[in-house]
């Protein structure tokens, strides 16, 4: 027997789940129904009274739509469906009251308020607001607060729907803001005046429905209409965000999330939205060529003749970088196979095994975190290494799932279960563990980056099997699985490929120290530690300049779309090796973006499945045992991961904030 109930809404019948709110129903429905204080990913609060509904045959006062169940609704007296009004005059006249009451103390800031233009009180306003107030008293005013250098907050403009509150104490796991005082002396406030101490803060920007908390790097630089729009994918971390960059000309000036569940719901990292500024600062523009120990500036004539001319006849090493898109990966792997070279990707060190998807990638998807019962962190800290995760983590784990640890400790924003930080503590769970329902290993590049990687590997997957649950190989480097998707590795690991290379090429590898001796080409965006290195330099788009296949941690290609142009003399990186090859005599056989990607997905074709998970054959490696030493996480400083991130003011800020915070505080002597 079907346990759904039937409910009329504004003459519409449908059969919802009784456990769904008025709201819900009325948006199965196709009926919008306005709000402040509700968001479907935070707890109801109830306290904007905007989505006032009529309940025929109930009280004969307005019901809150948000915070009333389908099941609390009284059939009619002939046992008909309950019926909902949400446009009725008496829901009107409420609303209009509600919004009279919102603008009492509201100031009339919308010429210079950031928020003015994608305003949902200015939006409402404009169907429920009158244009004159029968209020005489002065408005209320309330101080600013100072949440850190990420958000700007207006307080007189706040309509206490606490959206924010309710944000950082449930998915961020902080309880720095609450609410204080009653009545017209209520304000949102920060615990004892504190900055926020989260990296995922910057999501109360978009939650806030006035202009009270907006974006302190953006603030007074642009109007939403003047923006050009486009969707693509984050590389900041390898889980692939889900996000809108907003461009004005050449200049990128925010970047925003887009609802994606299976990746990252709706929200993104601090370091995803606020890194824009790297974008413009410390670019490679034109190409340089190093003579007599200094780079000079060069044409891309000379600088592409040079590199070809030292790459001839010789011994050559291609590595790929974090932020590569598989098709420039695949074009170097092409390029390197058909000169006699070696490429590879795991320049980090980490022991990923070729060919064997369900090792490098596990077989898990992010959404299933959602229903598992136990989870099994393995050498990772998700808070630094992918926060929306560990955000979605924090919401499995509020839900009643177990969280276990096998690492050093770390305050992940909620309770784990200790089993040790060494690989001994990994080694018996996975001789111990019973199997468990709805169990999920997530194991970190920490665990798989030191010589004995393979070993950790073959115990995690041997752990998952005795679980009967999946696993997740958490990558932090956005280009990782793509490229092994491809097959741009080398037997034996980086140190196999960098043995006797006598030439380099570079790919945006900027986390990797190369020492005296081979000549070395970099091909990459920012001047960073690749650059510096660099015998010469082919500046290269950056993630937001050239459209390409993102491979996410799961396994989930996904699309990044060109959003403005590369600087100066810089070319899509693709484009930039198909040039090379005609200099090396080694043709890449494509013209376009459009016949690489078809040779792509001829060699590889799970790619075409774009935005899918391809399911993986589980193949668990021989068993091996791990050394005795603890556990180490891949990433010490969330905040300059990449030469993006480290081209940014805002993000060094960041990262000189959070020392502070993690020092010890000094008593004087």
């Amino acid at each position: 027997m079907s346990n759904l109930r039937k409910i009329i809404i504004d003459g519409i019948e449908l059969e919802v789940d009784p456990a769904m709110t008025l709201i819900q129903a009325a948006e199965q429905a196709g009926i919008e129904i306005p709000r402040f204080c509700y968001h479907e990913r935070l707890s109801i609060a109830g306290n904007c009274r905007m989505c006032l509904v009529e309940i025929v045959g109930g009280p004969p006062k307005p019901a809150a739509s948000c915070a009333m169940q389908v099941k609390d609704l009284r059939p009619g007296p002939e046992g008909q469906p309950p019926v909902v009004k949400t446009n009725s005059p008496m829901v009107k006249k409420a609303r209009e009251g509600v919004m009279e009451f919102l603008l009492i103390n509201h100031p009339l800031d919308c010429p210079i308020c950031d928020q003015g233009g994608e305003c949902d009180l200015q939006d409402q306003a404009m169907a429920y607001g009158v244009d004159f107030s029968r209020y005489r008293e002065p408005k209320r005013a309330t101080e600013d607060l100072n949440l850190g250098p990420l958000v700007e907050t207006h307080m007189t403009r706040c309509i206490s729907c606490t959206r924010c509150v309710r944000f950082t104490t449930e998915v961020a796991g902080i309880t720095q803001m609450g609410q204080t005082g009653r009545g017209e002396d209520s304000e949102i406030t920060s615990y004892l005046n504190e900055t926020l101490a989260s990296n995922l803060q910057g999501n109360i920007i978009d939650l806030c429905p006035v202009g009270a908390l907006v974006s302190k790097p953006y603030s007074f630089k642009a109007r939403p209409w003047e923006l050009s729009k486009t969707e693509t994918i984050d590389v900041m971390d390898a889980l692939g965000s889900n996000i809108r960059v907003d461009t004005r000309g050449r200049e990128v000036m925010r970047i925003l999330p887009r609802n994606h569940d299976g990746v990252n719901e709706e929200w993104i990292s601090d370091k995803t939205r606020f890194v824009w500024d790297g974008l413009r600062r410390q670019r490679l523009d034109k190409p340089y060529i190093r003579e007599n120990g200094r780079l000079r500036p060069a044409t891309w004539a000379e600088a592409l003749n040079r590199a070809a001319a030292a790459m001839k006849g010789r011994k050559v090493a291609g590595l790929v970088g974090d932020l590569v898109s598989v098709e420039a990966a695949f074009a170097l792997k092409q390029l390197m196979d058909r000169i006699g070279g070696v490429t590879e990707c795991r320049t980090d060190g980490a022991k990923l095994p070729a060919g064997n998807r369900s090792a490098y990638v596990g077989t898990a998807a992010i959404e299933d975190i959602d229903s598992a019962r136990s989870i099994y962190l393995i050498g990772t800290n998700p808070r630094i290494e992918a926060p929306v995760l560990n955000a979605r983590i924090r919401k499995a784990w509020l839900q009643g799932a177990e969280v276990h640890r096998v690492g050093p400790v770390a305050d992940l924003t909620f309770d784990v279960v200790e089993h040790g930080s060494d690989r001994a503590a990994l080694v018996s769970l996975a001789r111990e563990a019973e199997p468990a329902e709805g169990a999920i290993v997530i194991l970190g590049q920490g665990a798989l980056n030191e010589s004995d990687g393979a070993a950790v590997l073959s115990q995690a997957m041997k752990l998952a099997e005795r679980l009967g649950g999946g696993l997740l190989v958490l990558h932090t480097a956005a280009s990782r699985v793509g490229a092994m998707d491809i097959g741009a590795v080398t037997e034996g690991g980086i140190s196999a490929a960098l043995d006797g290379a006598e030439v380099i090429y570079n790919l945006g590898a900027d986390e990797i120290e190369i020492g005296q001796g081979p000549f070395v080409i970099y091909q990459g965006s920012h001047g960073d530690r690749g650059a510096h290195r660099a015998d010469i330099v082919l500046p290269g788009a950056a993630y937001t300049e050239e459209p390409g296949i993102f491979v996410n941690t799961e396994g989930r290609p996904q699309l990044a779309l060109r959003a403005g142009f590369a600087p100066g003399d810089a070319r899509d990186n693709w484009a930039i090796l198909r040039a090379l090859s005609a200099e090396l005599g080694a043709v890449l056989p494509y013209d376009s973006l459009a016949q690489l990607r078809q040779a792509l997905v001829a060699e590889v074709p799970h790619l075409e499945l774009i935005d899918e998970v391809p399911q993986n054959a589980w193949q668990r490696l021989p068993l091996q045992e791990p050394a005795t030493a603890s556990f180490r996480y891949a990433l010490g400083d969330f905040y300059l991961t990449n030469p993006i991130a480290r081209a940014s003011a805002l993000m060094a800020e960041l990262s000189a904030l959070e020392r502070g915070r993690q020092a010890a505080p000094l008593a004087a002597e």
